[in-house]
């Protein structure tokens, strides 16, 4: 018996791997050989490539394809319509076709990427980093880096929980929300 769920108009290929308590949404394709964590939710008429990793606890809104070379890692947010690529320099004419061509992609634990953002294949995203709508991130995001446009830059910092973050000026900040401390040297923000 089937502990997930999957909308009669979705359609998923032989060979794919769903956790239980995932949903996936109607007009939504699954190809084969993708593993999708447990209680996942995917939107209506997301796609997810062959063989694309996704985590437990990832939310993926409306309208979004996450290709072969993605990864998402556990508690990721994709807001509706952001895009990943997969191909540096795509060709009609000279197709690319096959992953020894794809650069990957990895998005880490907590990310959230904003709507209608765009990812440029190739680039890490970190731990608990925010994209925000409409940004296009060209090279790697730091963990819990806040960058907005295009190209996309580092304005700030967010906990894990999604608070903006004020460091003193020691470099200290604290989030109410989840109860931790962080630290900000040299441009890079850790837990501690």
């Amino acid at each position: 018996m089937e502990n997930f769920y999957v909308n009669e108009h979705a359609v998923v290929d032989e060979g794919v791997e769903i956790g239980e308590g995932t949903k996936i949404w109607h007009f939504s394709h699954i190809q084969s050989g993708a593993k999708i964590g447990k209680k996942c939710v995917l939107g209506q008429n997301v796609n997810v490539g062959n063989n694309v990793r996704i985590g437990n606890f990832v939310k993926i809104q409306n309208n979004v394809s996450v290709y072969e070379g993605v990864e998402l890692e556990d508690y990721v947010f994709c807001g509706p319509s952001m895009v990943f690529t997969n191909i540096i320099n795509p060709r009609s004419k000279y197709p690319q076709v096959g992953a020894q061509y794809y650069l990957k992609t990895l998005v880490k634990e907590g990310a959230s990427l904003g709507a209608n953002s765009t990812i440029v294949c190739g680039h890490t995203i970190g731990r608990f980093a925010f994209v925000g709508a409409g940004s296009v991130v060209t090279k790697n995001v730091p963990d819990f880096a806040l960058v907005v446009g295009n190209p996309a830059r580092i304005i700030g910092w967010f906990s894990e929980a999604g608070k903006r973050l004020a460091f003193d000026e020691n470099g200290f900040a604290y989030c109410e929300k989840s109860n931790k401390k962080y630290k900000l040297a040299e441009n890079i923000v850790t837990e501690i």
